[in-house]
């Protein structure tokens, strides 16, 4: 458009200058005055085109994060109330095994929390989270700590609560993500957390916890452990058996609960102490009678 004013004013000038006639200066006048319409046109149709592609992806971006939102909230809802039969790490594990050309191994079986030993929920408790009966799904002083350890250049250990771990196991594929994609999931995660913490009750979060954790090559949740390990049921666990299984929940493809080494023992023996601090994990009914 200033492109066309500038030849615009170099005309006007050459007529003045060369004395053409006054009818050649009005058809040069019209021709770009026409020309500066089409101009003006072109560039508010593209304004509008633009806009409206704006608009769009607005509006498709606004609608899948409602659709995503609303989505997630349904699927935690559905689970306060059924079985979770599988979680994303076993479909990623058997990827893995038949990725090496071996024989598939999976071990899951589902069983309330009332067909478990009280143990085990006491053990697993007191080797991972000591503070998650009194929490909202984020132990801050575990979190400090961890930060602490960190920047002191010190071993590092996670900081992870129960809550934050099933909402990881349930909700959330494994990856090995680093840098700004890793806090993404960390983001993810804590969502998922708050999530389960104000629709399950913390039965329901230890219950899905104990039967979706990898507890073992292919073995998936307290029953499967139970039955390949022990020999038995989940609900005729031992003491000694939970808390040998807790133990092994930081690494249970390293630690085997059938085929414990001394450090487990050790291990063991400081969870079985911790268990008789902490005394006993509440059942739903005794938490209701605490509520009233």
């Amino acid at each position: 458009m200033k492109r066309a004013k500038r030849v615009q004013f170099s005309i006007l000038f050459l007529t003045n200058v060369h004395c053409v006639n006054k009818s050649s200066y009005i058809c040069i006048q019209k021709y770009f005055f026409k020309n500066n319409l089409l101009i003006k046109a072109q560039v508010a149709h593209w304004n509008k085109s633009m806009g409206k592609l704006f608009s769009w992806i607005g509006n498709f971006l606004k609608w899948t994060l409602i659709t995503l939102v609303a989505g997630s909230i349904l699927l935690v809802l559905l689970y306060r109330f059924v079985p979770v039969y599988s979680s994303p790490l076993m479909f990623i594990r058997v990827y893995e095994q038949i990725s090496r050309g071996e024989k598939i191994r999976l071990h899951h079986q589902w069983v309330p929390l009332e067909e478990m030993s009280p143990d085990l929920p006491l053990a697993v408790m007191s080797c991972e989270d000591q503070r998650f009966l009194i929490h909202n799904g984020f132990d801050w002083d575990a979190i400090q700590k961890v930060l602490e350890e960190r920047e002191e250049g010190k071993r590092f250990r996670g900081g992870s609560t129960i809550s934050q771990q099933t909402a990881k196991n349930v909700f959330l594929f494994p990856t090995a993500a680093t840098g700004k994609l890793a806090w993404a999931r960390k983001g993810v995660e804590a969502y998922f957390t708050v999530l389960i913490e104000f629709m399950w009750d913390k039965q329901r979060i230890m219950e899905v916890y104990l039967n979706t954790i990898e507890m073992g090559d292919g073995i998936y949740g307290a029953q499967a452990v139970a039955q390949e390990h022990f020999g038995r049921d989940a609900k005729n666990l031992t003491r000694n058996q939970c808390a040998m299984i807790a133990v092994t929940l930081p690494n249970p493809i390293k630690m085997n609960s059938a085929n414990p080494t001394k450090y487990m023992y050790r291990r063991q023996s400081w969870c079985i102490r911790q268990m008789k601090h902490l005394g006993h994990f509440p059942t739903r009914d005794e938490t209701e009678k605490e509520k009233d």
